[in-house]
């Protein structure tokens, strides 16, 4: 087992790397929510711009699955340390090349198809980055402290949506045209330094011990993949479930709220994107402290609380959003993160435990990843689509919210305690 300066400085370095990969994905979320509708697909009116954008946005969660095979199969063979660097790499060039994407007006159609390749690269990026950068802190992190150190893994994600957010607010707080014509670029331009940060730090940590030990003593399953759907199909399909209402409530607490806000009721941006910058700033602190109770209490209560809060809170989210006051605008949003940080806290710890160590980087990833596309992926796409329907009424999207918390109550019900759990 590392040493305490050995386990501080591998989550430092995880939850450096992770809040820059999330900060160049949330990016194409605002965009999608914001710009890209206009720039890449000016041809259709409002609604069906926003659904084009928004679909694009979803093939980076479809690559995912694809990135969390490929780099889980050789993170189990070569090893945790070498995926870190390659993801980061593969993002963070990904996001500047979108800044320099010429737009529709320039180059027609091969402006959007351009810009879904480079949300795939995107997406099978960090489809890789998750299971290495929790399976560092995991396999370096003591007993009993597990889903605390794994959790700030975990706390990368707000504030790479909380720096996405406030420098996409900056850049947007100029006149429209300026806006639309260079500085929606701005905040993909910038991927490039933090890139070098990212890489600078990633490159100083050492290989997971646990890791180094298993490989020593045998070389494991030629296709890590084949032997986790072979031994481990339970605890892959009860990882995807548990995922379901917390992937889907973050992407409409953060993402649809953008336009849902912006063309439905009429809000100004700044105080959508205010909203969700407060919410991440609060989650920041929240995740690490549900981690911490996963450590004490166990992973099943504390997941199975935030699903259960988050299932009530589905309809009381929207009515708090329609009053377009500020205040309850920025609470609700507050609030909603708040329940989800009760399962995205324990949730790296517990995925990671469900698997033995020569296919843990496998089975976590597929687990977390599959149910990407068809949670958080289409979440904002279907949400949309249901808006429209119904003239703007929000109910339907509660509804469907209230059947994703569902899925995941008897997920996490059905799964086994791993809080306790030796890893092997």
């Amino acid at each position: 087992m590392s040493q305490p300066n050995d386990i501080r400085r591998v989550v430092i370095a995880s939850f450096i790397g992770t809040t820059i990969e999330w900060y160049d994905f949330f990016l194409y979320g605002t965009a999608s929510a914001l710009v890209f509708n206009k720039l890449f697909f000016p041809n259709f009116d409002p609604l069906a711009g926003t659904m084009a954008a928004f679909a694009t946005y979803a093939v980076g969660f479809f690559a995912r699955p694809v990135g969390g095979i490929v780099f889980g199969h050789f993170g189990d063979k070569i090893g945790r340390k070498s995926m870190l660097v390659t993801t980061l790499m593969l993002m963070g060039v990904a996001t500047v090349l979108i800044g320099l994407l010429p737009t529709y007006s320039q180059i027609g159609v091969w402006a959007p198809i351009l810009l879904v390749l480079l949300r795939f690269i995107q997406g099978f990026g960090v489809g890789g980055e998750w299971g290495g950068a929790v399976l560092m802190a995991v396999e370096h992190g003591a007993q009993g402290r597990r889903g605390f150190y794994a959790s700030w893994v975990q706390a990368g994600v707000p504030v790479g949506l909380l720096l996405a957010n406030a420098v996409f607010m900056l850049a947007s707080s100029m006149n429209e045209q300026a806006f639309l014509s260079w500085g929606w670029r701005v905040p993909f331009l910038l991927g490039v330094m933090l890139l070098g940060v990212g890489m600078f730090i990633r490159l100083k940590i050492i290989e997971s011990p646990v890791f180094t030990q298993a490989k020593a003593e045998d070389a494991g399953p030629k296709v890590p993949i084949l032997a986790v759907l072979r031994d481990h199909p339970r605890n892959v399909l009860l990882a995807m479930g548990a995922r379901f209402a917390e992937n889907a409530f973050f992407y409409i607490f953060t993402v649809l709220v953008l336009s849902y806000g912006s063309q439905q009721l009429g809000m100004s941006k700044s105080t959508l994107l205010n909203a969700v910058l407060i919410g991440s700033a609060v989650q920041l602190i929240v995740i690490p402290w549900f981690g911490a109770l996963s450590d004490r209490f166990g992973r099943r209560p504390v997941y199975l609380g935030g699903a259960f809060f988050l299932m009530l809170f589905a309809f009381p989210f929207f009515w708090m959003v329609e009053s377009r006051q500020t205040v309850l605008v920025v609470l609700a949003v507050v609030i909603g993160l708040i329940g989800h940080a009760a399962m995205y806290g324990p949730q790296a710890a517990f995925f990671s435990e469900l698997f033995g160590t020569r296919v843990r980087y496998s089975g976590a990833s597929l687990g977390y990843q599959l149910a990407s596309p068809l949670a958080g992926g289409l979440a904002p796409l279907i949400a949309t689509a249901l808006l429209d329907q119904t003239g703007g009424r929000p109910w339907p999207v509660a509804v469907y919210l209230i059947v994703m918390a569902v899925i995941t109550l008897i997920s996490v019900w059905l799964a086994e305690e791993t809080s306790r759990k030796a890893l092997q």
